[in-house]
């Protein structure tokens, strides 16, 4: 399949005026200006002078987790019964079939990070999808893909309401530190006896065992937080442990985006639709990304399905343009800064050979509101 006569953004390179993507199998063949256009490579789809690039890829949402208009019986983002559940998995609530999975592929999103919300301290295990599937597991891209855990007003407010800890901030992090620590005495304990066949393995504990790549760094732990002073408490967890972390929301981070940067901290911002529908959220301001990433900060944007509808996604980075951001730095925020503050960068967000095929073409500029989605690739085959 050639995709050809279309301004082209690989996201790895300049913009390409007039350009083509070749499509073998599952996988990007070739990228480049028309000049160069393969002469025998399959199907021809004439982009008639419309925007070719990657598939939108949303860093941070819920989607399937919470389903659209359905209320409880579909509501599985939070077991709030518990503030430490680090054995939950994403993939045991996500319904591929909840329409919005549709209205994200036609609005050219073809990945997304997904998982548990901020009820808990420590909520459980995230996943990255593709857009497209039947069910869960042949959609999944990357599983596990982080460990959810959740700072400030959200599991103050759940467990307040039950009377119960934590119900303040310290206690919060109290709760992230305690499992942190007893997690890496379980591997150690469980290291000894591999070592010594006359110690015992540890009694199974499916916490621990979840929390245990999280603690060694192999597994990021992406920490849901708004207000400075808790964007600077994951940090302090972060390198208390040696954590491999992002922040997500980062509502405040405006404020101390030199520290941030400092810190080499990336940072998934938004949703920026919307409301200050709580007192966390009374920095919140378009200018936030901007700002984050003019100190040298990696920044990506997310919708935080259903807070914001998936579909509208460019609309978000089109916010941040608005608030002063290039154009194609906007796009990387949902497209090549999505996917490595995903952790799936060597897959997707970018236009480069080798990788999916996830691709999408629109009559303008993909940040245009009046622009319209013409075509959607995900792994080389057109799902609209």
């Amino acid at each position: 399949m050639l995709i050809q006569n279309g301004v082209v953004h690989p996201m790895d390179g300049p913009v390409i005026p007039n350009g083509y993507v070749w499509i073998e199998g599952e996988k990007i063949k070739a990228v480049g200006p028309m000049e160069g256009v393969p002469a025998a490579a399959g199907e021809v789809l004439d982009a008639e002078g419309g925007h070719i690039f990657p598939g939108f890829v949303d860093a941070h949402c819920h989607l399937g987790m919470f389903g659209d208009s359905v209320g409880f019986e579909a509501d599985d983002g939070n077991e709030s019964t518990d503030p430490c559940t680090p054995q939950l998995r994403a993939i045991d609530a996500v319904n591929v079939l909840d329409r919005c999975f549709e209205e994200a592929r036609e609005g050219g999103v073809t990945t997304v990070l997904t998982g548990p919300g901020s009820a808990n301290p420590i909520a459980g295990q995230s996943v990255v999808l593709k857009t497209n599937g039947r069910w869960v597991d042949e959609a999944v891209l990357h599983f596990p893909a982080s460990m959810k855990f959740a700072l400030g007003e959200n599991p103050k407010t759940v467990y307040n309401d039950r009377k119960e800890t934590p119900m303040t901030r310290m206690a919060t992090a109290a709760i992230i530190r305690e499992n942190l620590s007893k997690a890496l005495e379980y591997r150690d304990k469980q290291d000894k006896a591999n070592e010594d066949p006359e110690l015992e393995m540890p009694d199974l504990d499916v916490k621990l065992e979840a929390l245990v790549p999280v603690a060694a760094g192999s597994l990021p732990a992406h920490f849901h937080a708004h207000r400075a002073d808790d964007i600077a408490t994951a940090v302090r967890i972060a390198k208390e442990f040696g954590l491999h972390y992002v922040i997500v929301h980062g509502t405040e981070g405006h404020r101390i985006a030199d520290l941030l940067a400092a810190e080499g901290a990336g940072v998934i911002t938004g949703p920026c639709l919307g409301d200050r529908c709580k007192p966390e959220l009374a920095g919140s301001t378009l200018e936030g990304p901007v700002i984050l990433a003019r100190a040298g900060v990696k920044v990506a944007i997310c919708t935080d399905h259903p807070e914001t509808p998936i579909q509208h996604l460019p609309l978000c980075a089109a916010m941040a343009v608005r608030a002063g951001m290039d154009e194609e730095e906007a796009l990387a925020c949902i497209t090549k800064n999505a996917a490595e503050l995903a952790g799936v960068d060597r897959r997707v967000g970018t236009l480069t050979p080798g990788k999916d095929a996830d691709i999408v073409v629109a009559s303008g500029h993909p940040l245009d509101w009046k622009s319209k989605i013409e075509a959607v690739f995900i792994d080389g085959r057109r799902i609209k």
